[in-house]
């Protein structure tokens, strides 16, 4: 029986493929920056699965989901020639998302204090992609600074660093999340779950 292309038992070991062809354990500090805007990547398809979303945002989310694949493959590639060919354009997905945060921020009340991650199923689900497009940033800023250590060694064929538009961009990005998980819990006519301190005994 001819064997699966789904399997190719060539990381049974603990080991993958760079796209230059490199190998590195799964656990390297590269892999877990591209594995967890993958995981974001999979949690925002969560989130368009979610009540109350406009169209226009789910528009914007498989935009997103585009621009992380772009992302991922950026951090992917291995050497500096690759990474330069693959360095995506997400100008015009930024200013789509700043536009957005700028209106529906004008169309929310002002928040005078933390709110909880909860209300609709898709404000919970935009809180959860949120929290993991903020963990992806530490890690590709784990990565980055991997890189800028290592960027004198002989030999070293890797770029010197991440690229600003993609730390700028994941940072963003959590932005338009929050603001869109209020947005959504408007859409629900769901108030703002506000966050209430312990009090002292």
């Amino acid at each position: 029986m001819k064997k699966s292309p789904i399997y190719t038992r060539t990381g049974d070991k603990g080991v993958t493929s760079l796209v230059d062809g490199s190998r590195l354990p799964k656990n390297s500090v590269r892999i877990d920056a591209y594995g967890t805007v993958d995981e974001l990547n999979s949690i925002i398809g969560l989130l368009i699965a979610a009540q109350p979303l406009s169209d226009s945002d789910r528009d914007m989310l498989s935009d997103i989901q585009a621009r992380l694949f772009d992302i991922g493959s950026y951090l992917a590639a291995g050497n500096y020639e690759i990474t330069q060919r693959l360095m995506p354009d997400l100008e015009a997905s930024m200013t789509a998302m700043e536009r957005t945060i700028d209106l529906y921020d004008s169309e929310l009340p002002s928040l005078r204090a933390f709110v909880l991650p909860q209300g609709a199923p898709s404000a919970a689900a935009a809180h959860v992609a949120r929290a993991v497009a903020r963990r992806a940033e530490r890690r590709i800023l784990d990565f980055n600074d991997l890189l800028i250590a290592h960027a004198d060694d002989d030999g070293n064929s890797a770029p010197a660093s991440i690229a600003p538009a993609i730390l700028q961009y994941i940072n963003r990005l959590s932005d338009y999340l929050f603001i869109l998980s209020r947005h959504c819990n408007h859409l629900a006519d769901i108030s703002d779950i506000c966050w209430t301190p312990a009090q002292k005994k």
